[in-house]
């Protein structure tokens, strides 16, 4: 007997309806790089090496740029300590029971698979900006030559992400430029759009490019020789990430392995610039 087909009307069409914002705008399907986050390149071959090593480096830049969260975690930590001594058997047993059904602590990073060679993506949680975290890095990089990794090269922050469809996008430049561009902003700012396509096909690059032109008011000017700001666009298959930086041309496209080398060929006496 051929199998039952379900019924759209009893829940088994759920899954095909379309969801909606507060404002009545539709969101048009599920993100699986979940952002804000960073992208990451590396020495193909090596990208769980270059998680490893980027969980190390964020949360030490972490540490520093938050310390407050760092500090409340560790107060929570204190309160996971073993049972007092003289409590009987069954508090002690009770005391465990009821630390094993406390919520796990929510992670800062979290790696999020992207199967794709030389590509990483690690999402990161509030209070963590993925702008100042990246910035912090390679600032740090600039002044001590030192990349702080072996594997890991180009760093690009995603502000906020959304899927690959040019309505979600448009919603999510002008939430994302609102601050840099917006009616608060005084004078005229001159930027650049910087988009990265990775393997995706369904939109062209300029159609990508004015959409998000459009969502920056008139009064800026498009400036590609020298911007003050840099408006980062990552596609990646059917997410797309945005944000906002300053010194992108600066900071070598924000990979640390060139900032490095520069530092050492204007620094003679410095030594290599990769950790060993």
């Amino acid at each position: 007997m051929a199998g039952k087909r379900s019924n759209p009307s009893q829940g088994g069409g759920d899954r095909r309806k379309k969801k909606y914002r507060s404002d009545g705008t539709p969101v048009w399907g599920k993100r699986y790089i979940d952002g804000p986050g960073v992208w990451v390149t590396c020495i193909k071959g090596k990208e769980k090496q270059a998680v490893g090593e980027l969980y190390e480096l964020f949360k030490g830049l972490g540490s520093e740029l938050w310390p407050e969260a760092e500090e409340g975690k560790a107060d929570d930590d204190d309160s996971d300590d073993e049972p007092e001594e003289g409590l009987s058997i069954e508090a002690q047993i009770a005391s465990e029971v009821s630390a094993m059904k406390k919520p796990k602590k929510e992670q800062r990073f979290t790696n999020c698979q992207t199967n794709t060679p030389c590509l990483v993506f690690l999402s990161c949680k509030p209070p963590v900006d993925p702008v100042k975290l990246v910035m912090k890095h390679l600032y740090n990089v600039e002044e001590t030559g030192l990349t702080q990794t072996r594997y890991s090269m180009r760093f690009t922050p995603v502000s906020a992400a959304c899927v690959t469809n040019l309505q979600e996008i448009q919603i999510l430049c002008r939430t994302v430029l609102e601050p840099f561009f917006g009616d608060g902003v005084e004078g005229t700012i001159k930027y650049k759009i910087e988009l990265k396509i990775r393997n995706h096909t369904t939109l062209a690059r300029m159609t990508l490019i004015e959409a998000i032109a459009g969502c920056v008011p008139e009064r800026h000017k498009v400036d590609l020789d020298d911007p003050e700001l840099v408006i980062i666009v990552e596609v990646f298959k059917s997410i797309c990430g945005v944000s906002v930086v300053r010194d992108y041309y600066k900071l070598q496209k924000f990979n640390a392995v060139e900032i490095a080398s520069t530092h050492a060929s204007e620094n003679p006496s410095t030594s290599i610039n990769r950790i060993e």
